[in-house]
């Protein structure tokens, strides 16, 4: 299996939450995962990277499980 990587979108202040792009290989996984917060409620950058980590480590077992797998690809057009 390849290794886990993953890119944080933008923080989107209605939903609270940091969109997410995590891919492994030719696998490709996005979702959005709860940023955390400051006690004074703005957007905690270093704690959100360090949640998002570990959602990370549960999608790389999912992967590892067969649970997240590779979109289909698209099925050639016919000559109908």
């Amino acid at each position: 299996m390849s290794e886990l990587s993953f890119k944080i979108g933008a923080f989107n202040a209605e939903t609270r939450a940091v969109s997410v792009t995590f891919t492994s290989g030719e696998i490709v996984h996005k979702r959005d995962v709860n940023a955390v917060l400051k006690a004074d409620g703005s957007y905690d950058k270093t704690a959100t990277k360090a949640r998002v980590e570990e959602v990370a480590m549960g999608v790389a077992h999912k992967i590892d499980a067969g649970v997240i797998t590779a979109a289909p690809a698209d099925p050639a057009p016919s000559d109908d």
